[in-house]
């Protein structure tokens, strides 16, 4: 790529991105980091919700986080070559029955391989549809989730579940496969177990910040580094490389792009396949985790992936901070999070009214009155309750995801040409 086309390039996907605001600094994000940390602390003291920065909630939450972060992360691929990818949830489906497939006979870095390739064929499918024959992006992502569900559940009775298969002797059925062999964790020698020691005397704030980072560095799954690793990968190859930089801009603005030489079908093919790849990937997990793909295994999680990329702005640092935030949701409903799900709602009472004086210096006064309204309201269920139902500490996740993107809103910029059909020689 010569400089001049670079520079092009680059000036092209710059100017239009002079409406964003100006990006924080990492000493901003480790202050906002601390003061969450605080607030969390402060939480904890408070409503007495001991589980809310314990080992066991971060690591649930960390282990949580990883499949959703993985499908958000796929669909930041997709979307910022401007593909639209509600299909998430049916390549994360294959990634599961894949895994499940390959594990049992090969072992679980086997099934994470399998993962990647379910998925990516279900990319493939979708970039097919999609580019190729110029389908609406929604209703072929719709298209995928059916068809994924269909396909995995077929194949589960026939391959799993056959009368007098290996598959049915070692364990299988119609609903899940043979159990595969352990993935492997790791802790850090020592630190754990002083970390540990740290948690348990509820020392305000240094009790909380022990137990918070003894949960991410204990039982920690090998595969869970590499998912950490492709958040990186993906920030230098997508905002450091020229083959990122070539991607990005046909989701800004393909006909620009092929008037600069871009071949816009195979990058917009190439993102919808790894896009597939990172989503499968999150399913696999899912199966490793639990050593067996089952009917289901999903749960919603792609769509929930889908979220984390809108509210983290198609970014991967905001990707991963926004399924961090939904597996430490996820977590709850797993360690019986009444208690704490009612220690939350105070917090969130406190937010809303925060916004409620925000936007009304803003001189934005009904939406100011609307979210004091429901700050006041959910003071007042904090005060006359001492637990939440189990049906809402269930939705905790879901509930989430519509609050962050209610939020998140104002800020938040897709690409462009983002769902836009384009077809080739539009350029010229």
């Amino acid at each position: 790529m010569s400089t001049t086309f670079t520079d092009a390039l680059a000036k092209g996907l710059t100017g239009k991105n002079k409406g964003e605001r100006r990006k924080l600094s990492y000493p901003v994000i480790l202050l906002l980091i601390a003061g969450g940390l605080l607030v969390l602390s402060v939480l904890r003291v408070i409503t007495g919700a001991e589980d809310l920065t314990s080992s066991g909630q971060f690591s649930g939450a960390l282990g949580a986080a990883v499949p959703i972060g993985l499908a958000g992360l796929g669909g930041l691929w997709a979307e910022r070559a401007g593909v639209v990818n509600i299909g998430l949830e049916g390549m994360m489906m294959l990634g599961t029955f894949s895994a499940g497939w390959i594990g049992w006979q090969h072992g679980p870095w086997a099934a994470a391989a399998a993962g990647i390739i379910g998925g990516a064929l279900g990319g493939l499918v979708h970039a097919l549809a999609t580019v190729t024959f110029g389908v609406d992006h929604i209703i072929s992502g719709v298209a995928i989730n059916i068809l994924a569900l269909g396909v995995t559940q077929y194949l589960a009775k026939l391959w799993f579940g056959a009368e007098g298969s290996e598959a049915q002797q070692a364990g299988g059925n119609d609903k899940q496969s043979p159990v595969m062999e352990n993935m492997p964790n790791f802790s850090i020698p020592g630190l754990s177990d002083w970390l540990n020691s740290i948690e348990k005397h509820n020392w305000f704030f240094v009790s909380d910040l022990a137990g918070i980072v003894d949960g991410l560095v204990t039982d920690v799954s090998w595969l869970t580094i590499v998912a950490g690793g492709l958040f990186v990968l993906t920030f230098f190859v997508l905002w450091r490389s020229s083959f990122g930089l070539r991607l990005r801009s046909c989701g800004e603005s393909p006909v620009a792009a092929e008037s600069l030489g871009v071949n816009v079908y195979k990058y917009k093919y190439a993102a919808v396949v790894v896009s597939g790849g990172l989503a499968g990937l999150g399913g696999a997990f899912l199966a490793i985790g639990t050593h067996m793909y089952s009917d289901g295994q999903t749960g919603g999680r792609g769509y929930i992936g889908l979220a984390t990329m809108i509210s983290g702005n198609w970014r991967p640092g905001g990707v991963a901070m926004s399924a961090g935030l939904f597996g430490f949701m996820d977590s709850l409903q797993l360690r019986s999070g009444g208690p704490t799900v009612h220690a939350l709602l105070l917090l969130v009472a406190v937010l809303l009214i925060g916004f409620a004086a925000w936007r009304l210096r803003a001189g934005k006064t009904k939406p100011a009155i609307v979210s004091a309204a429901f700050g006041v309201a959910l003071i007042v269920w904090y005060t006359m309750t001492k637990t939440v139902p189990l049906e809402l500490v269930d939705a905790t996740p879901y509930v989430a995801t519509l609050l962050v993107l209610s939020f998140s809103a104002q800020r938040l910029r897709m690409p462009k040409a983002n769902g836009k059909p384009y077809r080739k020689g539009e350029g010229k």
